[in-house]
C-alpha cells in the first residue's frame, strides 16, 4: 500500500488519522448552511437531523472529503475535524481557549518538541490539546486544575481528540486536580513554559518563578484590562522576569465573491489578553527601562503592585497640569 495510504504512526500522539473513515473515530458534517454536526462513528447506527437521517455505515470505510445525502435529501459535506474545530464544538465544563489564542500562545510562547510545560487552568482542555501536540511523545505537559468537574470534561474531550481507548491518555499529559500555587511547588517541577488561564494568576507567579528554568517563559492569558495590569506590575514587581510583553489578537473573514471583495461584517473580536515574559537566571535582574512612565501612570490613584526598583515619585504638579 502507498505510504500516504497509511495511518499516521500511534506512537506519534498527533490525534490526526489517514486513510479511510473507520469505526470509532469522530467526523463532522457541514450542511449547506455551515452548520455542524461532530459524532464518533459506530457500525449500525444513524444521525438525525431536521433533514432526516444518514447510517454510519454509508460514512464508515470511505475516503473523507465527501458528500452524503440524508433520507429527506440533505446534503452533507464529510471531513475528519481538525484539533481547530474540535476545540470549538467540543463538550465544555468551561470557556475554552479559541485556536487564534492557543496558536499564538504554542508561537509566542515557543512551546517545542520535548519541552515540559506546565498549564494551570485546565478549563475544557482545548489549549491542553495544542500544548499536547506541540510538545509531541517525548515532551509533558502537567495542568493544574482547581475545579473536579473541569478536570472531568477536560480528560474526556483530550481522550476523545486523541483516540486514547480504554481508559489510557496521552502519555505526555499529567493532570492534577489542585491549586498551582500549592501544589506545584509540593511537586518540585522544574519547567521551560509556564501557561497561566486563570482569574487570579498573579497568585501564582511565586510559585511559576520558581519551577521556570532560567530562560524559560510564563504566559497568562486573561480577559480583563484590569486583570492584565494587575497581572503585568506583579511580574515587574517580582524583578526576576525580563519587561512583560502584552497583546491581543483580532480576525477578521474576507466576504469574496467575483469584484464584491471587502472584509466580512462579523469578526472574531477580543477575546482575551496573552502576556509573555522571560525568567532571569537566579540573583540576576533585567535593566531598568529607560523610558519613564507617563504622568500620573503610578499616581495617587494607584494602588497596584510597584516595580522592584521602585518608580518615579509622583510628579503633582504634572497630575495636577493633566487635570
Amino acid at each position: 500500500m502507498d505510504d500516504q495510504l497509511n495511518d499516521v504512526a500511534p506512537e506519534a500522539w498527533s490525534g490526526v488519522h489517514r486513510g479511510p473513515l473507520r469505526e470509532g473515530e469522530w467526523v463532522r458534517l457541514v450542511d449547506g448552511k455551515g452548520r455542524k454536526h461532530n459524532f464518533e462513528l459506530v457500525a449500525g447506527k444513524r444521525f438525525f437531523s431536521n433533514k432526516g437521517h444518514l447510517d454510519h455505515d454509508e460514512l464508515i470505510g470511505r475516503e473523507e472529503g465527501f458528500t452524503v445525502t440524508s433520507s429527506a435529501g440533505g446534503e452533507y459535506l464529510v471531513f475528519r475535524p481538525l484539533l481547530s474545530e474540535f476545540v470549538v464544538s467540543m463538550p465544555r465544563g468551561a470557556a475554552v481557549v479559541y485556536p487564534k489564542d492557543s496558536a499564538q500562545i504554542v508561537a509566542m510562547a515557543d512551546i517545542f518538541p520535548g519541552a515540559h510545560v506546565v498549564e494551570a487552568g485546565v478549563g475544557s482542555g482545548a489549549l491542553t490539546c495544542s500544548l499536547l501536540r506541540a510538545v509531541g511523545p517525548h515532551g509533558r505537559v502537567s495542568s493544574y486544575e482547581r475545579r473536579e468537574e473541569f478536570a472531568d470534561v477536560a480528560r474526556r474531550n483530550v481522550e476523545q481528540f486523541f483516540g486514547t481507548a480504554g481508559g489510557s491518555t496521552h502519555p505526555a499529559w499529567r493532570l492534577t486536580v489542585g491549586d498551582l500555587a500549592e501544589e506545584l511547588p509540593r511537586a518540585g517541577e522544574r519547567c521551560d513554559r509556564i501557561i497561566l488561564d486563570m482569574l487570579a494568576p498573579w497568585d501564582c507567579l511565586d510559585a511559576a518563578a520558581d519551577a521556570l528554568l532560567p530562560g524559560g517563559i510564563v504566559c497568562a492569558y486573561v480577559a480583563t484590562t484590569t486583570q492584565l495590569s494587575r497581572f503585568v506590575e506583579t511580574v515587574r514587581a517580582h524583578g526576576g522576569f525580563t519587561e512583560p510583553h502584552a497583546w491581543e489578537s483580532l480576525v477578521r473573514d474576507w466576504h469574496l465573491e467575483g469584484l464584491a471583495v471587502r472584509p466580512d461584517h462579523k469578526m472574531m473580536g477580543h477575546t482575551a489578553f496573552l502576556v509573555t515574559a522571560r525568567r532571569m537566571a537566579p540573583g540576576e535582574r533585567a535593566p531598568l527601562k529607560k523610558r519613564r512612565p507617563a504622568p500620573g501612570a503610578y499616581g495617587r490613584d494607584y494602588s497596584g503592585p510597584r516595580p522592584a526598583n521602585g518608580v518615579p515619585p509622583v510628579d503633582e504638579e504634572a497630575e495636577a497640569t493633566e487635570t
